[in-house]
């Protein structure tokens, strides 16, 4: 197993500015408010998945369309300029109803912060999928009663066993202070936080007798965040973008040799 000397220099080499540019975490630094940055993040998470050229470029088209004020987009409740707009899964008719629902969000509450610390404080003591299912359950409620795969993709059950690693990473731009996450919520610490696992960060956590688990899933998660919390028990989530950025550099390094 890796040591916590070599993981912890890692996180100091890979956790720095220079990875914000090509990571989706680029949109929270896109805003300068509170609500904007927190919108922001929390869209950029739902298509965050697959080619990363390409849906960083179908997100600044859709960043596009809100202007220069992206909470004012979403109090407004206008979101006709999204008709045609689509992303792999998911097409206009399962887009829109996502930001229709955020528009209830920030009409009746205070917004993604409230929603999220609410269910929060509910399910201290539970397992952490019961919080991330009240937060999903907020969409599910009031989503339109054709909804289709495409929105529920966007918006997952926790209750499916998935790793939620859109949630997760959503959740660490929000909470951790960082070169690269915002801190701009304060209920939860970076201890609470799980690791936004995927295929980079799931095969170097084998390589590094990280895990065990050969699924990808929410048990596979739980497995690594109690080997990263013997490491770094107040902020174990801070060698995500390490192992992520790593594993990609292994990649393009492998990719490299093979074509030469």
């Amino acid at each position: 197993m890796i040591t916590k000397g070599e993981l912890d220099k890692l996180a100091e080499k890979y956790e720095n500015e220079n990875f914000i540019k090509e990571d989706p975490v680029q949109f929270i630094h896109m805003w300068k408010t509170k609500e904007d940055i927190e919108l922001a993040g929390f869209i950029a998470s739902l298509f965050a998945y697959g080619n990363r050229k390409i849906f960083i470029s179908k997100l600044n088209n859709l960043f596009f369309r809100s202007g220069n004020d992206l909470s004012g987009y979403i109090k407004n409740g206008d979101f006709n300029n999204l008709k045609g707009f689509e992303y792999r899964f998911s097409k206009d008719f399962d887009i829109i109803p996502v930001f229709d629902i955020l528009h209830i969000l920030y009409a009746e509450t205070k917004g993604l912060e409230e929603l999220f610390n609410y269910n929060f404080l509910e399910d201290r003591g539970e397992d952490y999928d019961h919080f991330l299912n009240g937060v999903v359950e907020y969409f599910y409620a009031r989503a339109p009663k054709n909804a289709g795969h495409g929105f529920y993709h966007m918006i997952p059950n926790p209750q499916n066993g998935g790793a939620m690693k859109r949630m997760n990473m959503f959740l660490r731009w929000m909470v951790r202070k960082s070169p690269v996450d915002a801190g701009i919520w304060d209920f939860m610490k970076p201890k609470d936080l799980y690791i936004p696992l995927d295929v980079h960060v799931a095969r170097l956590s084998r390589q590094m007798g990280l895990l065990t688990r050969k699924s990808n899933d929410y048990r596979a998660v739980k497995e690594l965040m109690e080997n990263l919390k013997k490491f770094s028990p107040d902020d174990p989530v801070k060698y995500d973008f390490a192992m992520f950025a790593f594993g990609v550099e292994l990649n393009k390094e492998k990719m490299e040799q093979k074509n030469d």
